[in-house]
């Protein structure tokens, strides 16, 4: 007898009928919060170390907030109505203070994006900047990275006399968790840096991968380089597979963060006895499934139950497409995945954009076939 499971797609979710035997892994349960405004006021007054937010903020003081972009679930809003509540009772104005969407690589928001981020009435009194990694003029370079790259972060970042970092914490496909210094590099800086931390060797490390954080080349760089720029308070939290707020976690920036982080494992890391032939997954539905490019992380997480020749499903809805010109255009370039990881692999590759995402897609086509259910046409997908 089938039976239905609704799968997290798009906005309003994919109802599909499965074998009765077929097994569910899903991260544990685990409580949301009674009452997150509370939780996050609580935080910034007793984070977990370092001192209140209140005790840092100032009048006169100028204050940079980074934020995540529209392809995180991030509460945005909740975040930061605590966080200015703090800042302004503390006596800093509204014109010191500036919030940078941390965008990373990606597009900047739209004023309608970014209204439903952070709310209409912060959008309409708080000065609001998208990060642009390719923007020269708003970067400062303050180190050079092991492999001669310069590390370059935004200088209105740098500039702020209280440095505020938020994001929400969740095994992360070659990082290990997203967070903490994550909303630094690659968050806002620049695309040279971000580059050169994406490269094939970096992301082809054997520790580069979910769950990993000690011995992880590219959580490691990403957290040295989130402390090299400076001070910050860092307010993170973890959330449910329904975006539901399940813990808050603030304060100096590494204790905050691997607080975070192991509170993130007990919750979403599942040990499986045996690898499946076959696997449906996705990304989490909207806004993560938004296109291809972000869903390739449900396909790389998934690809770590599938055995090698089994077949793997991804559902996401990729309402915008394939996404992130350079990730279609190396796969059109290349003619599959495969094809380029193995370029990849050759001693004079040079890293190009959006190779990160390709390449952890062709390991898992390497691995097995991969399955697409999306509002992608045949074509457009198999191309």
């Amino acid at each position: 007898m089938p039976r239905m499971i609704r799968l997290a797609y798009g906005r309003m979710g994919l109802d599909v009928a499965f074998p009765d035997a077929a097994e569910v892994i899903a991260p544990h349960e685990q409580p949301p919060l009674a009452d997150p405004p509370a939780a996050v006021r609580a935080a910034l007054r007793d984070p977990i170390a370092g001192p209140p937010l209140a005790d840092l903020a100032a009048p006169g003081r100028r204050v940079a907030i980074v934020t995540s972009d529209l392809t995180r679930p991030v509460p945005n809003e909740l975040l930061l109505e605590a966080l200015l509540e703090t800042l302004h009772a503390s006596g800093v104005a509204v014109e010191d203070v500036l919030i940078i969407n941390g965008t990373g690589m990606h597009r900047g928001n739209t004023d309608e994006e970014l209204a439903g981020m952070y709310g209409e009435e912060i959008v309409r009194r708080y000065r609001i900047v998208n990060h642009d990694s390719r923007e020269a003029s708003a970067l400062r370079r303050i180190a050079t990275d092991p492999r001669g790259e310069p590390v370059l972060i935004r200088r209105d970042y740098l500039d702020a006399d209280l440095r505020i970092v938020t994001g929400f914490i969740e095994p992360h496909l070659f990082a290990g968790y997203s967070g903490g210094g994550k909303g630094v590099m690659p968050g806002i800086a620049g695309r040279e840096t971000v580059m050169s931390n994406h490269s094939a060797s970096m992301v082809g490390h054997p520790n580069a991968t979910f769950g990993i954080s000690e011995g992880n080349p590219i959580f490691e760089e990403m957290r040295r380089f989130g402390l090299l720029a400076g001070d910050c308070f860092l307010l993170n939290v973890t959330m449910d597979a329904e975006q539901r707020v399940t813990g808050v976690f603030a304060g100096e920036l590494v204790a905050a963060h691997d607080a975070g982080i192991e509170h993130c494992r007990r919750q979403a890391i599942v040990e499986i006895d045996e690898p499946y032939d076959i696997v449906v997954t996705t990304n989490g539905g909207y806004p993560a499934d938004l296109d291809l490019y972000q869903s390739v992380k449900g396909i790389a997480v998934a690809a770590r139950a599938l055995r090698p020749g089994g077949h793997l499903i991804l559902a996401a809805e990729c309402i915008e497409g394939v996404g992130h010109g350079e990730y279609g255009n190396l796969l059109a370039r290349h003619g599959s995945p495969l094809e380029l990881l193995e370029a990849m692999r050759g001693s004079d590759w040079t890293t190009l954009e959006e190779q990160w995402q390709v390449q952890l897609q062709g390991l898992a086509q390497e691995r097995g076939t991969v399955w697409l259910y999306s509002s992608l046409d045949e074509p457009g997908t198999r191309a």
